[in-house]
């Protein structure tokens, strides 16, 4: 519960930023993004070895655009890519 520790928001209201957690311990406010993670690390970085950040860095990059966004299907799409559903979504407007 880090995030929606008293001193993690004053922090964050300092700074003039918004939290992405909408409501205390709710696990939901954040579901596509954690997902997102879950998949990052236990598809990709859970099994490299980065000598350095720039070469993490690059690494995620290809795993996000070429793989994740291109060719992974995703079952909250129909099991299609984003760029498949947006292509369709474009299609029949």
């Amino acid at each position: 519960m880090q995030y929606t520790s008293e001193s993690f928001q004053k922090a964050l209201k300092e700074h003039g930023l918004t939290s992405s957690m909408s409501r205390r311990g709710n696990c939901l406010d954040n579901t596509v993004t954690e997902r997102f993670f879950r998949s990052l690390k236990s598809e990709r970085v859970n099994y490299r070895r980065y000598q350095t950040r720039r070469e993490a860095m690059g690494d995620i990059i290809d795993y996000i655009e070429p793989f994740y966004n291109q060719e992974r299907r995703h079952y909250k799409l129909g099991n299609i890519s984003p760029v498949e559903y947006e292509m369709r979504l474009l299609k029949s407007a």
